[in-house]
């Protein structure tokens, strides 16, 4: 392996863990951001539902993008828009202002989950070995870091400013350096002065079979109500379900970013040793299981473990199901990536409201039944993750490395 690939390996797992902080570090102030901009109850839904929809919409977008321009190019750039946009949700004086802010992230997350996505899936490809959970694993220890500074700005009672200004004045220009070594897919060059990325070749011919990649929108779609669930109702069912102190109910999330990194940072070994297919039926059943301990917890330390199985069992479809999709279509692996990429803000539309209005309707027990069964069904489609070839039959998985001893100018 050249050491242009391994510089491309890093850079790009550098991008991952950059946006899991910069996420961790928006979601986690959400109370704060509230009362910094005076939204009420009833308008917050709005403001977040428009960050999944308008990240859908840049993730469309980015389709069209790859046609005519690098991946790593839009990577490049929505990566520094995401990051800006997140001091000015924290430096804002107005509704307007947030408005804006939020919607400049939502589209420049869109543009960034869909290009990383691709660079990493092309980068696995010319690898010729499973390392895509390892991309994953730098995002949740970026999480891990963005949701732990969060706590420390809610701790210290800084202004969201202040809490994000520092992060973003470290992460912007480091992640600028790093995106000189992207490598890129699809047999497209970067196009920054006399090559920016080197180039992978990924396979030509075909285009997205919609009905071919709709099981892996599924399974993503799933995937994502499994883990909204955990991120918006774990902290109020251990609270209010389970009879946990305040302070105790934080910890499950905590726990299940932990357990979500540990089984992406071991989760590429088991892909090699047994197939992507097997690790995805594990997982399934792993994040299944905890579901339903979940649902029936005697106490507050049992709904806790459950939802740790949780993490360990979701980690590795999201990642597993980008990689099918590169496999599925090694020729058009960038269209299907970016339509794929959509359902992950669909799932995450999707579940949050889907349990608390089964929670409030019916019992917050039974509403956890419902992504239980939703990962399962994931189990159906399973054999949509085995290695194979191009559904057209002339694809290839491991394309030949090509200029990729072509550095990058930089910026």
């Amino acid at each position: 392996m050249t050491e242009v690939l391994r510089r491309g390996r890093a850079s790009l797992a550098f991008s991952f863990f950059a946006q899991g902080a910069a996420f961790a570090l928006l979601v986690t102030r959400i109370p704060a951001i509230q009362d910094r901009y005076g939204v009420s109850d009833a308008l917050l839904p709005v403001f977040l539902a428009a960050v999944p929809v308008l990240a859908g919409v840049g993730s469309v977008t980015t389709e069209q993008l790859v046609k005519r321009i690098a991946a790593s190019r839009v990577l490049r750039w929505s990566q520094p828009v995401v990051l800006l946009s997140l001091v000015g949700v924290g430096a804002g004086d107005s509704m307007a202002v947030l408005g804006v802010a939020m919607a400049v992230f939502g589209l420049a997350v869109g543009a960034l989950d869909a290009s990383m996505n691709m660079l990493g899936v092309s980068l696995q490809r010319t690898y010729g070995r499973s390392i895509m959970l390892s991309f994953h694993a730098a995002y949740s220890l970026g999480g891990i870091l963005g949701a732990s500074l969060a706590w420390v700005g809610a701790h210290w009672h800084l202004a969201l400013w202040v809490s994000y200004l520092p992060v973003v004045a470290v992460l912007l220009p480091a992640a600028l350096v790093a995106s000189r070594w992207y490598v890129d897919g699809g047999g497209k060059e970067d196009g920054a002065g006399d090559g920016g990325g080197a180039v992978v070749e990924a396979g030509h011919g075909g285009g997205v079979v919609f009905k071919v990649l709709l099981p892996l929108c599924l399974v993503m779609s799933f995937a994502y109500i499994g883990d909204s669930t955990v991120s918006n109702w774990s902290a109020k069912y251990l609270q209010d379900v389970l009879g946990s102190s305040e302070q105790l109910a934080t910890v499950p999330y905590n726990v299940y970013m932990v357990t979500t990194l540990v089984g992406r940072a071991i989760g590429d070994f088991g892909v090699r040793r047994f197939g992507a297919a097997a690790v995805v039926r594990l997982g399934a059943l792993v994040a299944a299981v905890g579901f339903a301990v979940v649902a029936v917890a005697p106490g507050a330390w049992v709904g806790m473990g459950g939802f740790t199985l949780v993490g360990l069992g979701l980690c590795v479809l999201v990642p597993q199901t980008f990689a099918a999709a590169g496999r599925l279509f090694p020729g058009a692996s960038d269209a299907a990536i970016a339509r794929l990429n959509v359902f992950n803000y669909v799932g995450f539309l999707v579940g949050s409201p889907l349990v608390g209005a089964l929670g409030d309707a019916w019992s917050y027990r039974g509403a956890m039944v419902v992504p239980m069964v939703l990962v399962l069904v994931t189990l159906v489609y399973a054999r949509s993750f085995a290695a194979q070839p191009d559904v057209y039959g002339g694809g290839h998985e491991r394309p030949r490395t090509a200029d990729v001893g072509r550095g990058s100018n930089g910026l």
